[in-house]
């Protein structure tokens, strides 16, 4: 991948390739960035114009033999550690680790901007624990005592670090303060509170942002070729989330308004036979569907925190929205809306850990209708 392919983040990309053009790279680099930013894909690219052979001045040749390699994924000092789930039913290593190696290459070839979630959905690791195992730490001393093949440089990329085995995580300190000659380790980190603290003093923090409005609209624009009037809600919804964005391209038309509303308005009156009735509507959506709208409900409160804070001038709220919040706001607090934001993110949890959607819901709707009329 290169720095090309990855929308936005332009000063970050210029701070990384004059480090190297400088000869002033930090051996060990940690990419921080909320879920949903694109900090794997940025370490892709750092990774490549490491070992281009014809660097340019903002960017990777991509036609030289390391570039045609690593954009295959398959240049042999681009070391790749991930978090895998315990799915081994072959009793051959070695043919395991080549059939996942596989895996990971065709998944980041198929879904440059994936998540964890995509991953283990990817290999088919679905309701288990995915880590970094102890002996995938051993592993990463082992590759990287011998010399590079065919690069100047070794580059070691390990994703989701934070879901590395304690030991594991103790056991690569001592390489991270004193790597091999020309080794670099590049952690991709959606959780930096997760890491142990001696991890972080031994890295150099980048800090990857998340996209803004109009970075993803334009390549919505460029890559998907759906129109204004849908991109402006995907937008609204992704919150600078580009992979969040992409997946609601491929979904049906969006009515986390209409649903939002009318579930507001039952909880409102106690209607509990039409929350019985939403949320056994909702256990039939999709899971992309159920996540939109717990993600499009917590959008909504934060839009009523703002107006109850009169800080109008940072709002998203489209046109259609703003009724409701003036109307919502009225019998809401900050207290309540914390709440309430909180059980939302509790709901989100559970539905990952495939929960009943229908239990979830109308469990969340009964106590949301308690915060709403003040009985919570």
């Amino acid at each position: 991948m290169n720095f090309s392919a990855i929308p936005g983040l332009s000063a970050i990309k210029k701070v990384l390739v004059d480090s190297v053009r400088a000869g002033h790279m930090a051996h060990a680099q940690l990419f921080l960035g909320n879920e949903g930013a694109l900090n794997l894909p940025l370490a892709l690219a750092y990774a490549t114009y490491l070992h281009c052979e014809n660097k340019g001045a903002s960017d990777a040749c991509g036609s030289c033999a390391a570039c045609l390699k690593s954009q295959k994924f398959i240049h042999p000092d681009t070391h790749f550690v991930f978090p895998l789930s315990n799915i081994k039913g072959d009793k051959d290593d070695d043919r395991f680790k080549a059939d996942i190696f596989k895996s990971w290459r065709q998944f980041l070839t198929e879904q440059p901007f994936g998540n964890a979630d995509d991953w283990t959905n990817f290999y088919g690791g679905e309701n288990k624990l995915a880590i970094i195992s102890r002996e995938e730490g051993r592993e990463i001393i082992r590759s990287l005592s011998l010399k590079p093949f065919e690069s100047k440089v070794k580059v070691m990329i390990i994703w989701q670090p934070e879901s590395m085995h304690p030991t594991a995580a103790n056991g690569i300190l001592k390489i991270l303060e004193e790597p091999p000659v020309n080794t670099f380790f590049i952690l991709v980190s959606n959780a930096a509170e997760r890491l142990l603290p001696t991890v972080l003093s031994r890295t150099q923090i980048i800090q990857v942002p998340m996209l803004t409005d109009p970075e993803v609209d334009q390549y919505l624009a460029q890559k998907s070729g759906v129109e204004a009037s849908k991109r402006e809600k995907i937008v609204q919804l992704a919150e600078g989330d580009l992979t969040f964005a992409l997946k609601l391209t491929e979904s049906d038309e969006d009515h986390s308004q209409e649903y939002f509303i009318a579930w507001m308005r039952a909880c409102y009156k106690k209607d509990y036979g039409k929350l019985l009735e939403l949320a056994e509507e909702f256990h039939g959506f999709d899971k992309l569907s159920q996540r939109n709208l717990l993600h499009y409900a917590q959008g909504m409160m934060r839009e009523t925190l703002i107006r109850l804070a009169g800080a109008t001038g940072i709002s998203r709220a489209r046109e259609s929205e703003i009724k409701f919040i003036q109307d919502f706001s009225k019998f809401m607090s900050v207290t309540s809306l914390e709440k309430s934001n909180q059980l939302m993110d509790g709901a989100a949890m559970f539905l990952e850990r495939n929960g009943s959607a229908k239990m979830i819901f109308l469990d969340l709707s009964l106590q949301l209708s308690g915060i709403i009329t003040g009985k919570n």
